[in-house]
C-alpha cells in the first residue's frame, strides 16, 4: 500500500489521539476483542476500531538487562553451577533448573570478560519424600458463612522464615479451595506447599509431630495438616557455552536473538517521527484507514498486515511476549493492540 504524505497537523482529532495515561495502565485497559461474526471485508466496527502503538524504553544496551554479572549483584540462580560450568566440571541439581533457562529465554552471564550461555539437560530421575503443608478453614474463621473469627492458633509471623513462606503459599490454596478465582500455580503444589529446602525442614516449627495444629494468617485461623508424600523429580545437569569474549560481541549476539526492526530518524518523515515520540509517552492511536504518517510507521516496524482494514484475517489478535525496536541509539519494547472505538469498551 502506498504511503500517503500527511502532516500531523492535518490529522483530525477523531483519528489522532494521544493517550494521557501511563503505559502499564493503558495496556491493562485494552480489551483486544474482535468481531467473530465477520467473514468478508471490513465492517464499520472494524473501520472504527483504533490501533494503539505503545513504546517503552529498554535502554542503550541489551547487556544491562539480559546478562547476569555475579560480581555486581547476586543472581537468583545456582552460583555453584556457574562455577562448575566455568571449570568444566559436572554439576547436577534435583527438581529445579540451575539457571532457570529455556531455549526461548536463555540465561547469559559474564565472568572476567567472558560471556556464557547457560542451560541444563535432564540426566536422571530421583525419588524423594517431602513434607507437604496444607491449610484448611476451621469453624468460625469466616470462611463458613459466619462473621465470627477463631482467634486460636500460632501467629504465622512468629514462625521461622521457611514456615512463614509455607503458610503464605498454602493460604493461597486454602483461600481458593471451593471458590472461583484460581491460585498461583507456580507456587502452590498438590494443594499446599512442598518443603524442599532441608534447612527449612530442620528449622520448621510446623512440621514436627508436636507442632501447632492451628495457625493464624491475615486475621484467619487455619487448621494445619502435614503429610509426607513421595515425589519423582528430574535431575538436571548444568550446561554452559562461551558465546562472546567482549561486550560488543555479546551485544551482537543479543541483537540477533531479540531485536526486530531497526529504524533511523533520518529514514522517517517528520510526522512519522512525531508519532513514535508520542508513542513513548502514553501511546498513540488511530482508527482505520490510517493516516499516511501512521502507515509509514507501521511499514517501518514491518507490521504491514495492520494496513489492511480487514484486520481479523491479516493481523494477530494479541501478542504473547514483546517485540523490540532499535530507534537510532536506543532500544524500545513496542506493542500494537486493538481497542474498540470510543463508547464500545
Amino acid at each position: 500500500m502506498a504511503v500517503r504524505s500527511t502532516r500531523m497537523s492535518d490529522l483530525t482529532p477523531s483519528r489522532r489521539r494521544v493517550l494521557a495515561g501511563g503505559l502499564a495502565a493503558t495496556i491493562g485497559a485494552v480489551s483486544g476483542c474482535l468481531d467473530e461474526s465477520v467473514t468478508g471485508g471490513p465492517t464499520d466496527d472494524e473501520r472504527k476500531r483504533v490501533l494503539r502503538l505503545l513504546l517503552s524504553d529498554a535502554g542503550e544496551t541489551l547487556r544491562e538487562n539480559r546478562v547476569d554479572d555475579p560480581e555486581e549483584r547476586d543472581p537468583i540462580w545456582d552460583e555453584a553451577a556457574f562455577e562448575a560450568v566455568r571449570a568444566g566440571e559436572s554439576y547436577t541439581v534435583q527438581y529445579r533448573k540451575p539457571f532457570f533457562s529455556t531455549d526461548g529465554d536463555p540465561t547469559h552471564a559474564v565472568h572476567e570478560g567472558t560471556y556464557y550461555r547457560l542451560g541444563s539437560v535432564v540426566v536422571d530421575e530421583a525419588a524423594a519424600t517431602r513434607p507437604v503443608l496444607r491449610l484448611f478453614g476451621v469453624e468460625g474463621d469466616g470462611t463458613e458463612g459466619t462473621d465470627e473469627r477463631d482467634t486460636g492458633g500460632v501467629d504465622a509471623e512468629t514462625l521461622p522464615r521457611g514456615d512463614r513462606r509455607a503458610v503464605r503459599i498454602a493460604h493461597f490454596a486454602a483461600r481458593a479451595r471451593g471458590n472461583t478465582g484460581g491460585i498461583p500455580v507456580d507456587l502452590v503444589e498438590r494443594g499446599g506447599y512442598v518443603y524442599r529446602n532441608q534447612d527449612a525442614v530442620e528449622a520448621s516449627a510446623l512440621l514436627p509431630a508436636d507442632g501447632p495444629d492451628r495457625v493464624s494468617y491475615r486475621d484467619t485461623t487455619y487448621r494445619v495438616a502435614v503429610e509426607r508424600e513421595r515425589f519423582y523429580e528430574p535431575v538436571y545437569r548444568a550446561t554452559g557455552e562461551v558465546v562472546a569474549e567482549s561486550p560488543g560481541q555479546m551485544e551482537t549476539v543479543l541483537r540477533a536473538l531479540n531485536l526486530g526492526p531497526r529504524v533511523s530518524k533520518e529514514g522517517l518523515s517528520a510526522d512519522a517521527r512525531e508519532i513514535l515520540e508520542r508513542a513513548m509517552f502514553g501511546g498513540y492511536e488511530e482508527s482505520h484507514p490510517y493516516s499516511g504518517a501512521y502507515e509509514e510507521v507501521l511499514i517501518a516496524l514491518n507490521e504491514r498486515a495492520y494496513l489492511d482494514g480487514n484486520v481479523r484475517k491479516d493481523a494477530p489478535r494479541q501478542w504473547t511476549g514483546s517485540r523490540m525496536l532499535r530507534y537510532d541509539d536506543r532500544y524500545y519494547d513496542y506493542r500494537l493492540v486493538f481497542k474498540p472505538a470510543d463508547g464500545d469498551e
